[in-house]
């Protein structure tokens, strides 16, 4: 996607949106939050609403100017994406997703790296039905039917972003064998045993219960096929007694519009209990050579990503203070870019202590028989 600047990406967006819902909006969304006082319960029986806010926030924190009108993703939930899916594309590209990376590779190949594993830990064949389970515009879907020559249908809940993906299918000239549905992922409109191979790549750490998303992508996997995720976690590293773990749990949580923040052991056990077989499974986050945050690490200078540095962000800063005192930005802009920036330091101060990792991989089989 070409754009000039956040000007012309702005100019035809958020038209559909009232200012003057957006601060009531803020409010409530805040009120959710633990970081607010906000209760866990209440985030989960309003997963709806937070699965479409949730998604897009590590992905405009990458880039403050993103936030510029990204703020209004709290006025409704679906036009919240119909505003920031081409700031996703302009902060980030197509694939909404963090990646491990080595030394003297760029953010783009990484993503692609981290995609491509993916694929062939599934072992994907040509002319196999696979599904993404959160995809977003499609970016990981239409590399990986690319990379491994398969049909690969996404399912997504907005309607916006499920044409924006159908228009960048077109221009890759994959529309023949990728697709979207637009559906809840915990009640899937697909018949049993459908799919030869799921994935989703930091998508269902945004379900209320990890081991009802789970099990519904069991009954859609076809006996004796592979699911693999990336999943945002909390590692054995947290300690729920600490004050410190517990504020950097929050700030992501706020930021990300996560119900509640799973340990690895939590999904493994909801695993087991929807039926899988673990193959196997590992935090990608340990080892890496350079670390999966570095892009949000506003301490990283780097010419190519200035407006992720700490003057980048303190112009970005001003930059919306003065837009909502003119009346461009709206009530509450600031407060959101404030909540925000909390889950940009959660987020690197998550794995710089190695409490947090959004890449939380496994390997998991339907067996071939329930009595298997």
């Amino acid at each position: 996607m070409s754009k000039a600047g956040a000007l012309d990406l702005a100019s035809g967006l958020g038209g559909k949106i009232e200012k003057a819902e957006v601060l009531s909006a803020v409010e409530q969304y805040e009120r959710y939050h633990v970081f607010y006082g906000g209760e866990e319960e209440e985030r989960k029986a309003n997963y709806t609403d937070m699965v479409r806010i949730a998604s897009f926030t590590n992905l405009a924190l990458s880039d403050p100017s993103n936030l510029l009108l990204g703020f209004l993703v709290l006025a409704h939930v679906n036009k919240y994406y119909d505003l920031v899916t081409s700031f996703y594309e302009f902060g980030w590209g197509e694939s909404f997703h963090f990646a491990p990376r080595w030394n003297g590779e760029s953010l783009k190949e990484s993503i692609k790296r981290h995609e491509h594993f993916l694929a062939l830990q599934l072992g994907l064949k040509p002319g196999h039905k696979v599904l993404d389970v959160g995809c977003g515009i499609g970016g990981p879907l239409r590399e990986i039917a690319r990379f491994s020559s398969t049909s690969v249908t996404g399912i997504n809940n907005n309607e916006y972003q499920i044409t924006r993906g159908k228009e960048l299918n077109r221009i890759a000239g994959v529309e023949k064998t990728c697709n979207f549905v637009k559906a809840d992922f915990m009640k899937m409109p697909f018949p049993d045993s459908t799919f030869d191979a799921v994935y989703a790549i930091e998508a269902t750490c945004h379900a209320p219960d990890a081991y009802g998303c789970y099990k519904e992508i069991y009954r859609v996997l076809k006996p004796g096929q592979y699911f693999a995720a990336y999943e945002w976690c909390m590692t054995d590293s947290f300690d729920p007694n600490n004050s410190e773990h517990q504020k950097i749990k929050a700030e992501i949580e706020i930021g990300d519009g996560l119900p509640d923040i799973r340990l690895t052991g939590q999904c493994l056990e909801a695993l087991k209990q929807a039926g899988f077989e673990i193959i196997w499974e590992k935090d990608l986050a340990v080892g890496s050579p350079l670390p999966w945050y570095l892009p949000l690490d506003t301490s990283h200078f780097s010419l190519s990503s200035f407006r992720l540095t700490s003057v980048g962000r303190f112009i970005t800063r001003n930059m919306v203070k003065a837009l909502e005192f003119v009346g461009l930005a709206p009530k509450g802009s600031q407060r959101v870019q404030d909540f925000l920036e909390k889950a940009a330091e959660g987020l690197v101060e998550g794995g710089r202590k190695e409490i947090f990792t959004p890449m939380y991989f496994f390997l998991a089989r339907k067996p071939l028989s329930e009595s298997q």
